[in-house]
């Protein structure tokens, strides 16, 4: 009997646990097809929502060139780090570890974390370096992520820092050239739909939104060895003559391009950690000046246009003094009789001042507002300076007389440059570009070309052994140019000690091909005329530009002469 009714109980146990099995396989079953069949859609777009994203795909800015093609602005693809607050928010013990890494303070880590517990994305660090982010990754925090983004660098440094500018670390254009080509540089990123996993790696590609669209190429005019030499020799004569700040300008004559452009002091767009503001101003385009002697020559040329003058016609500078009213123009000497070219050549402020007493203020002042005084270039550098020309209905004789030797009259280098490109080009005004695109110039006779031509040979007698820039001669071609030394306006008038030293020319002078401008501001080391201190600037620069551009020479005697000197140092 006993065995009988063990078996039963054995055999309703094994029943027993056979539905329950076969119950649990139901439900299994069941819920296999709630998942897969009745709630199938909810769960995608649920799973979707969670693990489906839209990531952004970089578009890096587009270069910018030298007008031979080499770099002077490239965006490299750097890691930024992130954090999701909400996951970092829970290991609290391991953002000192974090920070540290970062070089960050790790009580600011966790007061930024803390303070954004509502966001799902903040920046930690930007711009890393690859072998830090991979550290930083080693660490595995959960919530910490890496970004692709692009770093701007500069492979010209402070050569070219005024005229190329430099973006923020959101690589959008803040300064120079890099802001007034934005639209042309930046790039348009694009965007994908992914799926990522609980470490927000991306797992799957699902779909492309849109293709990022990168950045244009940009050529510039600039010629990257012709401004490293501007920048060289500009650098070494404010150091010699101690001076507070330069520029110089170097035009191509025949397009009206910009070949260099160069300011001093300048600045690394690479390291702006101690960036001054005062060192990112280019300049040569924003800051306007008085340019002294070197408006002489549109004196002249509009008195040649007079026809009144010829280049012989003779002008009394005795006794080196000239009363106009109640005040008085002097001479450095008193240089006697002198003729048109002769007050070129010697810079007379009495010879000029009588010369411009003599036209009419109306005829000076339509010469200077056609060559561009008072009116922007239209380069299309941001922040460009307008100068300054008085209408000439408020003139009297002495603001006539001082104008004609450049005061009360202010131009940037820029201005002045392309002023004496008219004259190089034979009476021809270009517009100006900082592009080499192959675009024409927009052009417009300013001077006859038979009164450009003569100015430009009172130009050259400027530089000759009796001429007030005999350091501005190159050796084996001929140059034309004017100095200035200007007084700087300080309250009350101007100074007695304090000056700009400027020099304005042209190579090779027989056919110019190349117009530069040098300004030294405030030269304290003793020498401070601009024959002196910024004509040999120029010199220097422009030999090594013309050989560059592989212009022939056109003073073959002086070259054969200085070649066969056996005192002649290398």
């Amino acid at each position: 009997m006993n065995h009988n009714r063990d078996n039963r109980q054995y055999t309703a146990r094994r029943i027993i646990l056979v539905l329950c099995m076969l119950l649990a396989a139901a439900m299994l079953i069941g819920r296999a097809v709630t998942l897969q069949v009745l709630d199938k859609q909810f769960l995608l777009d649920q799973g979707q929502a969670r693990h489906l994203r839209v990531v952004s795909l970089s578009a890096h800015r587009g270069m910018i060139r030298d007008r031979h093609g080499e770099p002077l602005a490239i965006s490299t693809p750097v890691e930024s780090v992130w954090v999701n607050p909400q996951v970092l928010g829970s290991e609290q013990d391991r953002i000192p570890e974090l920070a540290r890494m970062l070089s960050l303070k790790p009580g600011s880590v966790k007061r930024t974390v803390a303070g954004r517990a509502d966001r799902e994305f903040i920046y930690l660090k930007r711009h890393i370096s690859p072998d830090l982010a991979e550290r930083v990754m080693a660490l595995e925090i959960p919530g910490v992520y890496l970004q692709r983004e692009y770093r701007r660098y500069y492979p010209e440094g402070e050569v070219a820092a005024h005229l190329v500018g430099f973006t923020n670390i959101d690589d959008v254009g803040q300064e120079g050239l890099e802001l007034a080509y934005q639209a042309w540089l930046e790039g348009e990123p694009g965007a994908k739909r992914v799926v990522m996993d609980r470490q927000r790696h991306i797992v799957e590609d699902v779909e492309s939104i849109s293709r990022p669209r990168l950045g244009k190429v940009l050529q510039l005019s600039i010629d990257r060895r012709i401004q490293y030499l501007a920048y060289r020799e500009l650098k070494a004569a404010m150091k010699t003559h101690k001076a507070m700040a330069a520029s110089a300008v170097v035009l191509d004559v025949h397009s009206g391009e910009v070949v260099a452009m160069v300011n001093q002091p300048s600045f690394n767009p690479n390291n702006r950690q101690q960036l001054r503001s005062s060192d990112m101003r280019n300049r040569a385009v924003t800051d306007v000046f008085e340019p002294g002697s070197t408006m002489k020559p549109f004196v002249v040329a509009a008195a040649l246009g007079s026809g009144r003058y010829r280049p012989d016609t003779p002008v009394s500078t005795s006794p080196g003094w000239y009363r106009v009213g109640v005040n008085t123009v002097r001479d450095v000497h008193d240089y006697g009789q002198l003729d048109v070219t002769g007050v070129i050549r010697k810079s007379s402020n009495v010879g000029i001042s009588k010369i411009a007493l003599s036209l009419t203020p109306e005829s000076i002042w339509e010469l200077l507002s056609d060559l561009g005084f008072g009116v922007q270039t239209f380069s299309g550098f941001p922040g460009e300076a307008s100068g300054l020309l008085p209408h000439h209905g408020g003139w009297n004789a002495i603001e006539t007389a001082t104008l004609s030797f450049g005061y009360g009259v202010s131009a940037t280098p820029l201005q002045l440059a392309q002023a004496y490109a008219a004259l190089a080009s034979g009476g021809i005004k270009r517009s100006i570009s900082f592009l080499h695109d192959g675009q024409a110039a927009e052009e417009r006779r300013v001077i006859p070309e038979r009164i450009a031509r003569q100015v430009r040979d009172m130009l050259e007698a400027a530089t000759g052994p009796e001429g007030t820039a005999p350091q501005a001669r190159i050796t084996g071609y001929r140059v034309a140019g004017k100095t200035g030394t200007v007084r700087k306006s300080v309250a009350g008038g101007y100074s007695d000690d304090q000056y700009l030293a400027v020099f304005a020319g042209m190579a090779p002078a027989s056919n110019p091909r190349l117009v530069m401008v040098v300004m030294v501001d405030e030269p304290s080391a003793g020498q401070y005329y601009g024959g002196q201190v910024a004509a040999p600037v120029f010199a220097r620069v422009m030999a090594g530009a013309l050989r560059l551009m592989a212009v022939p020479p056109d003073d073959l005697p002086l070259l054969q002469t200085r070649n066969s000197d056996p005192g002649e140092s290398a």
